[in-house]
């Protein structure tokens, strides 16, 4: 599996900045039009681009991180395609050093009208403890972009028409050049009076503002898989905001939280628990209830357990997510509970006891031999 920290030579714990500044330096190093025939040069100059595009998102990342490129299948646009629409600034830089526009430059000059996936969606869900460990169908709702049924996307109200902008020739780019003691700079960016789409809307749409598309809220069925924990996170693929120029809907992504329950404790998928136990018990042995996720068992303990002592029922833990047949433990850990009130007979048997405890006597009796030798 590949590496994207690695790919891009930085750390896991590499900020935003850091993975810009390296990917930069890597994407000026590897560029097809400064390598021009280098095979090698170009599927390395697409593998960095499609790391950064996974790390320099935030859900994307997390994702990464929790199930590795595995956990990414169908989420992110795939490397040299719709993947380079955010890098504009990068890429800016990059062409900008060289003294040219990015026109003729490895087909950029088309990126505008490019299919662009649609931003995702993230929807935080909170589940019960036994629903995030038996799994559970939700149903949540979602604010997305959706296109716009009065203009069906085109932007402009029906029956006008738009024409190419005469700020930028259609281009949709606008060119500065800058004289410096280092040499002349030229800097392209978008046209502000076109927003980079190279046409202007005589008449935009009423019902989106000329947007090509509406927020709306609609209700989708999750299927919670069993084992799930805080922090997990499951991706609907295609549930999303509209995409631009054709280009695919973004995602939901539904970020999980779970609540704690009153006797169990969770610690990954392991189970712990405390459960009380009488002085008798302790002593003489005795056959306990012990409760697991799905029923109530018997469990003999042996005489003479000692209070805190910890016991181990395997795989009576929680399934880990998508591989059910496969389960953490259940731990329990017995407690000695003292009555504070006790009749006069329990008093009576309780002082025939004490008297007849030579372990226990002779366990204070080395105590206190101790106790001694540690002040004289």
């Amino acid at each position: 599996m590949r590496n994207f920290y690695e790919i891009l030579e930085v750390k896991k714990n590499a900020t935003k900045e850091e993975l810009k500044k390296s990917y930069k330096k890597l994407a000026k190093k590897y560029h097809p039009d400064l390598n021009p025939g280098d095979e090698i040069a170009e599927a390395k100059f697409k593998e960095i681009s499609y790391a950064y595009e996974v790390l320099s998102d935030d859900e994307k990342r997390q994702i990464y991180d929790v199930y590795g490129e595995e956990g990414l299948k169908g989420n992110v646009g795939s490397s040299g395609t719709s993947g380079f629409g955010g890098f504009s600034d990068i890429f800016d830089d990059i062409f900008d050093i060289f003294g040219g526009s990015r026109s003729n430059r490895y087909e950029y000059e088309n990126r505008r009208n490019m299919p662009k996936k649609g931003p995702d969606t993230r929807v935080d869900v909170t589940l019960d403890f036994f629903e995030a460990i038996f799994g559970v169908e939700k149903e949540i709702t979602v604010k997305v972009k959706e296109e716009c049924e009065h203009c069906k996307g085109s932007k402009m109200e029906p029956g006008t028409e738009k024409h190419k902008c005469d700020k930028c020739n259609g281009t949709g780019q606008v060119t500065s050049e800058q004289n410096t003691p280092f040499g002349r700079f030229v800097r392209t960016s978008s046209c502000d009076k076109c927003n980079g789409t190279g046409e202007v809307i005589e008449k935009p749409c009423k019902e989106c503002g000329g947007k090509g598309s509406v927020l709306k809220s609609k209700k989708l069925k999750v299927n919670i898989p069993k084992g799930v924990d805080n922090g997990n996170i499951i991706s609907l693929r295609g549930q999303g905001s509209i995409g631009e120029n054709g280009g695919e809907n973004g995602d939901v992504f539904v970020y999980i939280r779970v609540r704690s329950d009153a006797v169990f404790k969770r610690d990954g998928n392991d189970i712990y628990l405390d459960i009380p136990i009488s002085y008798p018990d302790a002593v003489l042995g005795a056959k306990i209830k012990v409760p697991t996720l799905k029923k109530i068992v018997d469990y003999e303990i042996p005489k003479g357990t000692t209070g805190g002592t910890v016991f181990r029922l395997k795989g009576e833990g929680v399934p880990y997510v998508n591989r059910e047949n496969q389960r953490g433990d259940l731990f329990f850990k017995v407690n000695i509970i003292i009555p504070k009130k006790v009749s006069d007979e329990q008093r009576k048997l309780l002082e025939e006891l004490r008297e007849t405890e030579p372990e226990v006597e002779e366990n204070k009796k080395s105590f206190l031999d101790k106790l001694k030798d540690l002040f004289d």
